[in-house]
């Protein structure tokens, strides 16, 4: 039904007296109308348009046309509140990555988020936008870099975190790079056939050497040698286990396992825990995720191998290793270490390099035997305060591919030049003896000012 002239009328009548009100805008304020006026325009100056899907109350006008009068004015207040974001497409190594990031903020925030995202420490990152490198301290808006842009990222060579960037088929494990080119690949198996004189001369000699020889288990005989064995080596085979049976090898000192197929599931730890002799553990180049409590439990362990794995934490009962002489957990995705590392305190050489670490735990200042200390390839921004004034045997570190430059070390860490005066003398000893040296004196860190 049309609406009659006198209804239209009236409508235009209460209008006008309804603009003239006084609390207009005291009921603006309160909420009860939008940000827009009533007097026939919007706050944008747009007369008489109408502009649908806002949710506000029409009024009728003169040319029949209405616009949206109330809105939810707390959703308006939170958006205006909370600052804008874009998204980002960054492209690296074969891959579109995109990241969401407030506009204001600065390039250094941006190259913040994309560390995880591609192993690629933030000041081994070059960020280029339309023909233009992004300043670290300029802000994405006034790079004219927006919503939906384009941002091709550049990564300085050794400047990473873990093993490396993430590239379009990486895996993002260590599993890529299990195997050392003298693996065999042999599809076929071949039998193991021992011979009576060979078993013989492993309980003669005590020495079980069974590298490369295509295994996909251990042989049963070897468990069959007892407490005759003191050092089994089954490195570069197929071995996908370490049963129950280990615990025969009461007299073993060192088991060899490195570069096998060996997961969580395939080591039985109970068995492994009752072998008290054991001095040397190598089980690097598998396929291990995480080490049981047990490990506490090989309280004569001096030397633990567990690089190249997919370790993300070493276990707190790691602190039950009292004569843990070397730590070789390098290449693997460790992302924390426990405190009580601190109680290793025979620690002389310990490599944790290529993991994603963003910090060493203040306990590091404990370990007064440490001598070597390798952690290249990490997210690291500082050092524990009391390392270099605790440690005070410490004579070589390696922090290439760090947050961590020379600047930083002579600056902020107390110890500084004690450590490096004895680091300096080591490097005048190997040039007097001609011993383990290329001639050229190494920081052990990266200058501020390196960039690709």
């Amino acid at each position: 039904m049309e609406p009659s002239v006198g209804s239209l009328a009236g409508l235009m009548v209460w209008r006008a007296s309804w603009e003239a009100q006084p609390g207009q805008k005291a009921a603006i304020q309160r909420g009860i109308l939008g940000p827009r006026t009533l007097r026939g325009k919007d706050v944008g100056g747009n007369r008489g348009r109408s502009r649908g899907g806002d949710g506000g109350l029409p009024i009728c006008r003169g040319d029949k046309s209405s616009v949206p009068l109330a809105r939810s004015s707390r959703g308006e207040t939170d958006m205006e509140s909370s600052p804008p974001t874009i998204t980002v497409h960054v492209k690296f190594a074969g891959r579109t990555i995109p990241v969401v990031v407030s506009a204001s903020a600065p390039t250094a925030e941006l190259k913040l988020l994309l560390q995880p995202l591609t192993n690629v420490l933030p000041r081994g990152q070059r960020l280029i936008c339309k023909g233009k490198v992004l300043a670290e301290a300029a802000s994405l808006s006034s790079m004219q870099v927006g919503d939906g842009s384009k941002v091709m990222l550049i990564a300085s060579e050794g400047l990473h975190q873990g093993d490396g960037p993430i590239t379009k088929n990486s895996s993002g494990t260590a599993a890529s790079a299990k195997r050392t080119s003298n693996v065999k690949e042999n599809h076929t198996q071949k039998q193991e056939i021992v011979s009576k004189s060979r078993a013989e001369r492993w309980k003669i000699t005590g020495v079980i050497a069974l590298s490369d020889s295509s295994l996909k288990a251990v042989p049963e005989e070897v468990w069959d040698c007892g407490f005759s064995v003191r050092v089994l080596d089954v490195c570069n085979n197929s071995i996908e286990a370490i049963p129950q049976k280990i615990a025969a090898l009461k007299s073993l000192n060192k088991l060899l396992v490195t570069a096998n197929d060996i997961s969580d599931e395939g080591i039985c730890w109970e068995g492994l825990s009752c072998v008290q002799a054991l001095i040397v553990l190598s089980l690097s180049q598998n396929r291990l995720v995480t080490l049981p409590p047990s490990l506490g439990s090989l309280t004569f362990l001096r030397e633990l191998r567990i690089a190249n794995n997919m370790l993300s934490n070493l276990p707190v009962e790691i602190g039950l290793l009292k004569q843990l002489e070397i730590l070789i957990a390098n290449n693997n995705r460790i992302t924390l270490l426990p405190s009580s590392i601190g109680d290793c305190e025979s620690l002389i050489e310990v490599n944790l390099s290529s993991n994603l670490l963003a910090e060493l735990p203040e306990a590091f200042g404990n370990l007064q035997n440490l001598k070597t200390l390798i952690i290249r390839n990490n997210g690291l921004n500082s050092l524990p305060s009391t390392l270099f004034k605790k440690c005070w045997r410490l004579t070589t570190l390696d922090l290439h591919g760090t947050g961590i430059t020379n600047d930083i070390l002579r600056q902020q860490l107390e110890g500084w030049e004690e450590f490096d005066e004895r680091r300096r003398q080591k490097y005048q000893k190997q040039l007097d003896f001609r011993v383990g040296s290329s001639g050229v004196f190494d920081e052990g860190a990266d200058d501020s000012d390196r960039r690709s």
